[in-house]
């Protein structure tokens, strides 16, 4: 097959006045080339070359473990570049492992000790892919993936949406009033407050739901149960003890796909721009950011705000003896529109003119289906 090029888009847009709108000119977005060669048969190479393939030893070793991967595992494993591989966090059976499978569903999902691990993975070429939440229908938004976004250097490629249904899950022979206590994530055991206090469960909290299970499997624990996915239960060797005890039924996490290089934007089918910025303090400062959008009617599906690490405090300006006054803050945006979309191109330019940061962190197709 000919060879063929790749145009890729930088997510770093530089905060710099710009002329109105109203001109015919775009917003600057700067590119990178990338050839790949390709023949017939042959598979697009996604290894650094400084990387060698015998390390690979490390992470099957993990794997057979049923660990997942850590920092210390991230300097001597690699890709084997046999089919796509994809990090998560969390050991087998977690619900990150299920949406992983679901938007690869011929992956190679890889398990992560902490979300960190997960970007580093991607960002040293261990893995092709992380699959990591975002947001939950219930608990709300994992604020530690939105500051991991704008610390790496990554690009959202796409998102999908898993339904959560939880169990509870106990050892063979242990009945439901043997149980005294549960563990699980803190999430999942808020969202099965009802059901537990009506249980009379005593809730200790866990990194992570499969977590939870394993470690009632492995201590053969006859009074604790967990609150985990039924796909845990059938690794681990659970016993289903109840099933959906979610208090709400519309349980959906909504996970971000990312990927070293961004995808190319299109306009053939719904897209989804994910961006973050910073803004000078001011009265209505805010509302115009926003209104950009709304001027040329794009739709917002997200804000979120999240402080700005290196200078919390902004010092009064009204003389009050230089006083910290302000908290500086980051704002992330979901908005419905492409980056193809001259429309959006237009809303980011007008954006530009006053904020003082501003970065795209991917442009991607909308998941609209929930399993």
């Amino acid at each position: 097959m000919a060879a063929f090029v790749i145009k890729s888009l930088v997510s770093q847009i530089t905060a710099k006045h710009s002329p109105s709108d109203h001109t015919s000119s775009r917003i600057e977005i700067k590119s990178a080339l990338i050839s790949v060669k390709r023949r017939c048969g042959s598979k697009i190479p996604v290894l650094a070359a400084s990387i060698h393939s015998e390390n690979d030893q490390s992470i099957e070793a993990q794997k057979k473990k049923n660990g997942p991967l850590s920092s210390t595992h991230l300097s001597n494993s690699v890709s084997s570049g046999s089919r796509l591989r994809v990090a998560y966090q969390g050991v087998r059976g977690a619900y990150s492992e299920s949406a992983a499978q679901k938007a690869y569903p011929n992956c190679e999902a890889v398990p992560c000790e902490q979300f960190d691990t997960a970007f580093e993975s991607v960002e040293r070429w261990l893995v092709d892919r992380a699959v990591l939440p975002i947001e939950n229908s219930l608990g709300g938004s994992i604020h530690r993936n939105y500051d991991l976004l704008l610390r790496h250097r990554l690009h959202i490629v796409g998102e999908v949406k898993y339904a959560v249904r939880h169990c509870l899950l106990a050892n063979h022979g242990v009945k439901v009033e043997d149980l005294k206590r549960v563990l699980s994530h803190p999430q999942a055991l808020a969202q099965c407050e009802n059901t537990l206090t009506k249980l009379g469960l005593v809730r200790e909290a866990v990194d992570d739901t499969a977590g939870a299970a394993k470690h009632v499997a492995l201590q053969k624990l006859e009074d604790t149960g967990a609150v985990a996915s039924s796909a845990a239960a059938s690794i681990y060797g659970l016993n289903i003890l109840a099933e959906d005890i979610q208090d709400d039924s519309d349980n959906v996490t909504r996970f971000l796909i990312l990927a070293r290089e961004p995808i190319i934007p299109g306009t053939d089918r719904p897209f989804k721009t994910s961006i973050v910025f910073s803004l000078e303090e001011g009265p209505g400062v805010l509302f115009k950011a926003l209104a950009v959008f709304a001027l040329r009617q794009i739709n917002l599906t997200k804000i979120e705000s999240r402080p700005l690490r290196k200078q919390p405090l902004r010092a009064s300006d009204d003389g009050n003896s230089g006083l910290p006054k302000y908290f500086d803050y980051l704002f992330y945006v979901d908005f419905e529109a492409s980056m193809a979309d001259e429309n959006a191109q237009n809303a980011l330019r007008h954006l530009k003119e006053f904020a003082t940061f501003l970065r795209v962190l991917g442009s991607y197709p909308v998941h609209t289906s929930m399993v």
